[in-house]
């Protein structure tokens, strides 16, 4: 497993991404959403790796929820940065890395691809990521 390392920009959020996957060939999805659009969000998973979210001052972490709310998406107050998204809890929390926030982020040089998902139901969303996503462990929240 590589270690891919990162957070937002004023360091009150870190991220550990841990995986097996070589980085260059990993699929890269471009959410077609208003939020990840306005974000020039481009996020990646891998099933079999492990995200790790550690927050040092909780008053400095966003959660914002919108659409179907299936998901928090994780952004700092402090410099803005959107970092990942978490859907479930405990152990059932699954979770997407915004490639943007890595520090290796030329390392992801695929393109990415342009997804849409407005025609998932709340049941297909939260199944869709039970599988695609990655297991996620939130430190200091």
């Amino acid at each position: 497993m590589t270690v891919h390392g990162g957070g937002c920009h004023c360091g009150n959020i870190r991220l550990s991404f841990s995986s097996a996957l070589d980085p260059g060939g990993m699929e890269i999805r471009a959410c077609q959403c208003s939020f990840c659009i306005r974000h020039g969000s481009r996020a990646a998973a891998d099933p079999n790796g492990k995200l790790i979210v550690s927050v040092e001052d909780r008053a400095r972490l966003q959660i914002y929820r919108f659409g179907l709310r299936t998901a928090d998406y994780l952004l700092c107050r402090e410099c803005g940065v959107y970092v990942a998204a978490i859907a479930g809890d405990g152990d059932d929390a699954r979770a997407i890395v915004i490639v943007n926030a890595l520090d290796d982020r030329e390392q992801f040089s695929r393109e990415p691809i342009p997804v849409r998902y407005d025609a998932e139901s709340r049941e297909q969303r939260l199944a869709r990521r039970r599988t695609a996503w990655m297991p996620v462990e939130v430190r200091g929240i």
